[in-house]
C-alpha cells in the first residue's frame, strides 16, 4: 500500500486543526479513514511531523540466495517437478521447512515459469472433411 503524500497529510491536518470540520467530515472529504487522521494527528502530536514513517520491514526471507540458487537448479533438473515435489527436494537438500506458496513466490521471483508438459498424448485434431464415428451424415 502507498503511502499519503505529505501534501495530502498537510491539508488534512490543516482541515482538522481550522475547526470548521469533525474528524468525520475530513475523512470523507480527502476520502481516507478516521483511524488514519487519529495516527497523522498523534504522529504530529509526538514526534512533531507528519512525514510517512519508514516501512516497518517484516519477516526475513527463509529462503537465502544460495536456496534460491538451489531451487533453480532443482528446477533445471526436474521440470515437471510440482511445487509439492520442489518444497520437499528443498527441504532434503538445505534443511529447511517452508511451504508451497514460498516455493511459488521464489518461483515468480526468479522469472520461473511452471508451465508443465501435458501427462497424455494431446486428443487428434479433426480436419473439416472428416467425419466423427458417432455422427449420423450420410446415413439413411
Amino acid at each position: 500500500m502507498r503511502t499519503y503524500s505529505l501534501d495530502l497529510r498537510t491539508r488534512i491536518v490543516e482541515a482538522v486543526e481550522s475547526g470548521d470540520h469533525t474528524i468525520r467530515e475530513v475523512a470523507e472529504i480527502f476520502n481516507v479513514h478516521e483511524t488514519f487522521i487519529y495516527k497523522l494527528l498523534r504522529q504530529k502530536r509526538e514526534r512533531g511531523d507528519i512525514a510517512p514513517l519508514p516501512h516497518g520491514g517484516g519477516h526475513e526471507a527463509k529462503l537465502s540466495k544460495e536456496h534460491l540458487q538451489i531451487l533453480s537448479n532443482l528446477v533445471s533438473q526436474t521440470p515437471d517437478a510440482t511445487l509439492e515435489e520442489l518444497r520437499e527436494q528443498i527441504r532434503k537438500k538445505t534443511r529447511v521447512e517452508v511451504g508451497i506458496t514460498t516455493i511459488w513466490r521464489s518461483l515468480e521471483a526468479l522469472n520461473i515459469s511452471r508451465k508443465k508438459s501435458p501427462a497424455r498424448r494431446p486428443k487428434p485434431i479433426q480436419s473439416k472433411g472428416q467425419i466423427s464415428r458417432g455422427s449420423k451424415k450420410g446415413s439413411p
